[in-house]
């Protein structure tokens, strides 16, 4: 029988909870899935690996489809600084507007970047709360988007709104009034509906405080073109941007 190797265990506190998670490397299996997706350019199929991948790595008892997508993220990153190298290599290509004779033409320098995955820490918003006060004795608390969410909303719409209104509607955990305790699981999707397109413009904007000032993870660089010195900031935020 050949011998095992040893592997080390890591552990990661989630932001959700603070729950404790501990989780291995990847073996050569998993960076092998790892990098048949990166070079697919299927935003689908990045999903689907980062979702095989963590439930192979992760040790302890988690359902991965509750974790809210900043905890995903966060565990993805730490697994690949721990996996592959902490330091990660980005390639930009610069697009200033150079004057070139009598027109304009893009610089198209492509430039290198390095960063470390671990500097890319969750922000957390004090004021954030996941039950909003619509009016007095009424109101809505929401759940976070999950892996599902991910896959369904993770690439652009041709209808926004319509996107919008589909993920506000997936994150309702339950509607209150003085008298009830609605759950989302107990309700059409009719209904909620109803619900939502019933708010005013500025009820609305109560929700929309949730998504926007929910945790994520974000990473600003500060890129500067060896060609044509051009300079810009560089925000990286989503898993799509840290599968690299």
């Amino acid at each position: 029988m050949l011998p095992k190797i040893d592997v080390p265990i890591y552990e990661l506190k989630l932001i959700s909870n603070e729950k404790k998670i501990k989780f291995r490397p990847f073996t050569v299996k998993e960076e092998k899935l790892f990098l048949m997706a990166m070079e697919s350019n299927d935003p689908d199929s990045s999903v689907n690996t980062i979702k095989q991948v963590l439930n192979n790595c992760i040790i302890d008892e988690i359902n991965l489809e509750l974790l809210p997508i900043f905890d995903l993220e966060y565990l993805f990153v730490h697994l690949r600084a721990k996996s592959i190298g902490e330091e990660v290599k980005l390639r930009y290509r610069c697009n200033n507007q150079v004057q070139k004779e009598d027109k304009i033409e893009s610089c198209n320098n492509l430039v290198e970047m390095n960063f470390n995955l671990l500097e890319i820490q969750p922000t957390k918003n004090e004021k954030h709360t996941n039950r909003i006060e619509i009016e007095n004795n009424l109101g809505v608390v929401f759940k976070y988007p999950n892996f599902e969410t991910l896959q369904k909303y993770g690439n652009n719409s041709n209808d926004e709104i319509e996107s919008i209104l589909k993920l506000i509607i997936d994150c309702i955990d339950y509607i209150y009034d003085a008298d009830q305790i609605y759950y989302a699981k107990d309700s059409s999707e009719l209904e909620l509906r109803e619900f939502i397109e019933s708010l005013q413009t500025n009820q609305l904007e109560k929700i929309k405080v949730f998504f926007d000032t929910m945790p994520k993870l974000q990473k600003t660089l500060n890129f500067k073109c060896n060609k044509c010195n051009y300079e810009e900031e560089i925000n990286l935020e989503g898993i799509q941007n840290f599968f690299v």
